[in-house]
């Protein structure tokens, strides 16, 4: 499972959630909504320090990371991380 982060939602975590060079964003499975993959998940996000990091990648000294007891929700989908510009916040796309 790999993680790709788009410039334009690299740009919203830098200006919403306020990630800083050396920040790290974590990926992570939530009850509660759906998702293409899953019925009663889906994927949350907040600023956190990895543990047992399953799935990591660095943008512009700001690293983002799934742990590896999350892993099953991805079910061998990478996950894709855009901007949707309408609504001014991440859109996340799970693509195998």
């Amino acid at each position: 499972m790999k993680i790709h982060i788009s410039k334009d939602a690299l740009n919203w975590f830098k200006n919403e959630m306020l990630v800083e060079e050396g920040d790290h964003v974590r990926f992570y499975v939530r009850y509660g909504g759906s998702s293409p993959l899953h019925d009663s998940f889906s994927l949350g996000v907040n600023k956190d320090e990895p543990m047992e990091a399953g799935s990591i990648v660095e943008f512009d000294n700001r690293s983002f990371f799934v742990e590896e007891g999350d892993l099953w929700y991805f079910d061998g989908h990478d996950l894709y991380v855009e901007y949707d510009q309408e609504l001014e916040e991440p859109l996340y796309e799970y693509k195998k």
